[in-house]
């Protein structure tokens, strides 16, 4: 097993019982990882037609929240992403307990490279998530949209 499988697996139980502490809690357990605030984004399932919701890393931007779609460095981009995508950029996030619908966009230039820097900063693991794929790894604004 190569080290993105390692790291992988090791983190599925991880973001598992996170999801599961912060349902429990109503959002208000472990608000914070890896250096970094967490929201909760929720999308419509692209195939499903359901809410799906996931937990995110993010980092403060004026018109919202920036959040990377790393996948931990998979070849293919995560779920909420995909679903983003087919939604044409709308969703909600929920920061601190107060939800606010957002419309997404991928950060370029200047500003990505902004924005990434301050993720790895962080957690100096998304350097290495880079390395792990070929695909382009987007860094996305979540701006509101209320």
């Amino acid at each position: 097993m190569g080290e993105r499988e390692e790291a992988r697996a090791m983190a599925a139980p991880f973001w598992q019982q996170h999801r599961e502490v912060w349902e429990a809690s109503g959002g208000t357990e472990l608000t914070e990882m890896l250096n970094m605030k967490v929201l909760q984004l929720t999308t419509t399932g692209r195939r499903s037609g359901r809410d799906r919701w996931v937990l995110l890393t993010f980092q403060p931007h004026d018109e919202g929240w920036v959040v990377v779609a790393s996948n931990l460095g998979a070849d293919e981009d995560p779920g909420w992403w995909r679903n983003l995508q087919a939604a044409e950029g709308h969703g909600s996030v929920t920061v601190d307990g107060v939800s606010h619908p957002v419309r997404a966009r991928v950060l370029e230039g200047a500003e990505h490279d902004e924005y990434f820097a301050r993720f790895v900063d962080a957690h100096p693991d998304y350097e290495k998530y880079v390395e792990w794929t070929d695909r382009p790894i987007p860094v996305v604004l979540l701006a509101r949209a209320d």
